[in-house]
């Protein structure tokens, strides 16, 4: 079937009534609340498999400063050091366990929505959908862990390179910068996976393209808009005390579920256009 033409202004129109009807505010809150949850255990899983890996808990933190604002660093790096303190062979079965459950409760939260933005019934089995969203869970832990492998190995290649070729220092502070790159491109592979997985449709890798580069801008600007203004503008501490920092964690996290929606919402609303 061919595409049909539809003008601008009534792409936006349908957007933002599909918007509305799908309750992706109220979706977006629901996915901040269960990635809340699963956060601190998988700190927990995270700093349990340090001994075994070439990454310090610095190297877990370097990866997270890259986007949450700095008072939810500040609340992390905190209880990241209470873990290391306590740290014994039980909590990587309580890490796997709860982060496992807690976030894939969240990527059920995201499926739902996806569901409602393509108008389709969730008629896998029970089984089947939890399965699928564990293995979700896993693939995206196994991601975050790439991301922190990445800069531990792209370090000692650029030295590598640095000393074999006699290159000068500089070039190695254009090397570091390299992580961060990897990072938004490690997010891109998470979002469009996301997007082709999830719901209880078909979808190809063109037809998820469009919504995975939006919920990527979306996720980079949002997010460094929002430290911004958490660093020089919203003092949290001051308005909600010793809580401050969850509440921003809880914001971002917000923010980030919210353009991961819009992105499902932007490639339901293609896919109608085109007539898939």
């Amino acid at each position: 079937m061919g595409t049909k033409k539809v003008g601008i202004p009534s792409l936006i129109f349908r957007f933002f009534r599909r918007f509305q009807q799908d309750d992706v505010i109220g979706l977006a809150a629901q996915i901040a609340y269960f990635l809340l949850l699963s956060l601190f255990p998988l700190l927990i899983f995270l700093v349990s498999l340090v001994p075994y890996l070439p990454i310090t808990h610095i190297d877990i933190l370097n990866v997270i400063r890259d986007f949450a604002p700095g008072e939810s660093i500040m609340l992390i790096e905190e209880n990241l050091h209470q873990i290391m303190e306590h740290h014994n062979g039980k909590l990587l079965t309580f890490g796997v366990i709860a982060t496992l459950w807690t976030a894939s409760n969240g990527i059920n939260s995201v499926v739902k929505g996806f569901n409602r933005a393509y108008n389709v019934n969730e008629n896998r089995p029970f089984w089947k959908a939890r399965t699928m969203s564990i293995v979700l869970t896993v693939a995206m832990i196994t991601v975050f862990i790439i991301a922190l492998l990445l800069p531990v190995f792209g370090k000692q290649i650029g030295l590598f390179i640095a000393s074999s070729f006699n290159i000068s220092t500089e070039f190695l502070h254009l090397w570091n910068t390299i992580r961060w790159v990897i990072s938004i491109v490690i997010i891109f592979i998470v979002f469009l996976g996301l997007y082709m997985i999830a719901p209880n449709k078909k979808i190809s890798i063109s037809h998820a393209l469009p919504g995975a580069l939006i919920a990527l801008i979306g996720f980079v600007l949002a997010s460094l808009a929002f430290s911004y203004y958490v660093d020089n503008f919203g003092n949290y501490s001051i308005t909600y005390g010793s809580i401050g920092g969850i509440i921003v964690l809880m914001i971002w996290f917000y923010l980030s579920a919210f353009m991961i929606m819009v992105g499902g919402e932007v490639n339901a609303l293609l896919g109608e256009v085109k007539g898939d």
